[in-house]
């Protein structure tokens, strides 16, 4: 078993066994800063009507509403331009506008962009051989048996690396690992899926020009378009992750869409080579199963002629050069890629067929009602609520008490006594194996819990505290009731912004609950918890989202690689996988006690 996969079951049982120190082989440290509020945003663009740009107000509200309110789509932002100028945009509460979010994949295309730019210079082709490129970093023995993999079988996700994202938790040199890792086939063969082709992809730019791929892009691409708000993630070995880990806010996601339509032209100025522009938009090579296919670092639309930089869970720029429109999204879809409800909406609003007018007459009304059902979707006060897996709503306005509070004549709980009544109280809390970061963060940011120790509540000035203590640090997290409450949770030094929202109910017996979600406003994820309240004890009952679908997701792409082992089978024969599968799943959903003191 290769060291990435041990890594990842090590990884696994210890969160299943709920062991809160030693759970990665990667050196942490502290990189993400705070977003910069006081910043000037720069060269943002024009707003205009859609009816100017030939675009219905009526038709961009129905698919707002179709968006807002499909039970598999989780909205965090959307942007749509035409010819250069924002018609729509929407923030979904308590997700805000102005601040940036985690791109994932989506910032696979801008490494493209870094390599288009770097053969431009002529410090690179496109037929070269990475072990060429990283000679001094292979085995003697990887020297005599390499393949040769190309720079273009990167961009193309061909090269058959067998090291792939699991690697990211198996120690500190992915590029090593990468190097001297196994290849499936012959390069250039199939489409094969992997972040580390990127990654490598950023480390060639450094190792060609001594610059990090931020730096190297930083007078290149990101001040010539104005981006100045934006965070980069790093390696332990400081090359720039190249294929995820990026912080981009939505508008300068438009801006990299719209300078892909304009051919890499920008104010006049030739950013990124046009003949790139070209060769990296056309389709390379057959992708996976409902897509469309791949070209360099991005993937295929199903428009003719469209393309789209794209990142798991709905981080997307849609380019559609026929009608001069860029679509931005940012989402929590509990889906990963191309072939989700969420892209699915939009392509039905916009088919192969829509061929909108340069302008239309201007409708006020429709003007009106479109910024009204904008406004109630960054306020949290629209009236489309809907129904989440479990019982949760998108947000608590207007949530339908449980049935049982009428049936059974049990009184609704008084928010405001209720608080009073918490004032003060504290928990012990076992096991201490829970975290207030989701698991998603911990893993993609390396930043692992110690377990939360201890819970109080406070109510000071009107303002309602869950203090959490987690390793040595307190976190004092208010929670709004009706609206949510933005609070910085910074754990290791690491400072994520977060918006909190609560509500007091009873289960069937009136026992009372506070339900309290947790929203990540930088990030894909929520972290959600019921209490239940016992006399001098309390249980909580944890989950997050994208949660246990896609995690178990992940999982089963993990035990996949391991299918081919003999203890493996034998262990998946006799029922082991059910066994591990309903123990990741209460690690992934924890319940656990907590005590007066």
């Amino acid at each position: 078993m290769a060291k990435e996969q041990l890594a990842v079951v090590e990884m696994i049982m210890n969160i299943i066994l709920g062991k809160t120190d030693g759970t990665s082989r990667v050196d942490f440290f502290p990189q993400k800063p705070k977003f910069p509020f006081d910043d000037p945003y720069l060269q943002p663009f024009p707003r205009t009507t859609p009816e100017s740009q030939g675009i219905s107000s009526d038709y961009l509200a129905a698919m707002i509403r179709e968006l807002g309110t499909s039970k598999y789509t989780d909205m965090h932002h959307l942007m749509i331009l035409r010819n250069g100028k924002v018609i729509c945009e929407c923030n979904f509460a308590p997700y805000r506008s102005g601040i940036w979010h985690i791109t994932h994949s989506m910032c696979k295309s801008i490494t493209g962009m870094a390599i288009g730019m770097l053969i431009e210079e002529d410090k690179l082709s496109l037929d070269e051989n990475i072990y060429k490129i990283f000679e001094s970093r292979l085995n003697p023995l990887a020297k005599i048996f390499r393949p040769t993999v190309t720079v273009e079988h990167l961009l193309t996700m061909t090269s058959g690396v067998t090291f792939n994202e699991s690697g990211i938790v198996s120690g500190n040199d992915w590029l090593g690992s990468y190097l001297n890792a196994s290849i499936s086939g012959h390069p250039g063969e199939s489409f094969q899926y992997n972040s580390l082709n990127t990654y490598v992809l950023s480390a060639i730019v450094t190792e060609r020009t001594g610059l990090t791929l931020t730096e190297y892009l930083e007078p290149r691409l990101f001040q010539p378009l104005g981006i100045t708000k934006y965070f980069w993630e790093t390696c332990p070995q400081g090359i720039t992750k190249g294929g995820w880990g990026l912080f981009l806010c939505a508008e300068d996601m438009a801006k990299l869409g719209q300078l892909y339509l304009q051919k890499g032209v920008w104010n006049g100025n030739q950013i990124i080579p046009a003949w790139w522009v070209e060769a990296s938009t056309g389709k390379h090579v057959e992708s996976l199963a409902g897509t469309f296919g791949y070209g360099y670092q991005l993937w295929m639309e199903q428009r003719p002629g469209s393309f789209e930089f794209n990142g798991m869970l709905g981080q997307n720029v849609i380019v559609y050069p026929d009608i001069d429109m860029v679509i931005v999204t940012n989402a929590g879809n509990n889906e990963l890629f191309q072939n989700c409800v969420m892209l699915n909406i939009i392509r039905k609003y916009f088919p192969k067929e829509f061929r909108p007018p340069r302008i239309l007459p201007e409708n006020s009304c429709a003007q009106s009602i479109l910024r009204r059902l904008t406004a109630e979707m960054e306020t949290g006060n629209n009236i489309f609520p809907k129904i989440r897996k479990g019982g949760w709503k998108k947000n608590f306005h207007g949530v339908r008490r449980n049935s049982w509070n009428t049936v059974k004549d049990i009184p609704l709980p008084d928010p405001h006594s209720c608080m009073k009544l918490l004032d003060g109280k504290k928990y012990e809390l076992y096991p201490q194996s829970v975290g207030l970061f989701p698991l998603v963060i911990q893993v993609f940011h390396n930043n692992m819990t110690e377990g939360i120790h201890s819970l109080s509540f406070s109510y000071e000035k009107g303002d309602f505290l869950a203090n959490f203590g987690e390793g040595n640090e307190w976190h004092k997290i208010k929670v709004g009731f009706g609206r949510a409450q933005e609070t910085w949770l910074t754990l290791h030094e690491e400072s994520y912004l977060i918006a909190t929202l609560g509500d007091f109910t009873t289960d069937e017996n009136g026992t009372l609950v506070l339900r309290i979600e947790i929203t990540f406003l930088e990030e894909c994820v929520k972290r959600r918890a019921h209490i239940f309240f016992y006399d001098d004890e309390i249980q909580i009952h944890w989950s997050e989202t994208p949660g246990k679908g896609m995690i178990m997701e992940g999982l089963e792409s993990v035990t996949e690689e391991l299918s081919n082992r003999f203890l493996y089978g034998a262990f998946k024969e006799n029922g082991g996988m059910d066994v591990l599968h309903r123990l990741m799943e209460q690690a992934i959903e924890p319940v656990i006690t907590g005590k007066l003191v």
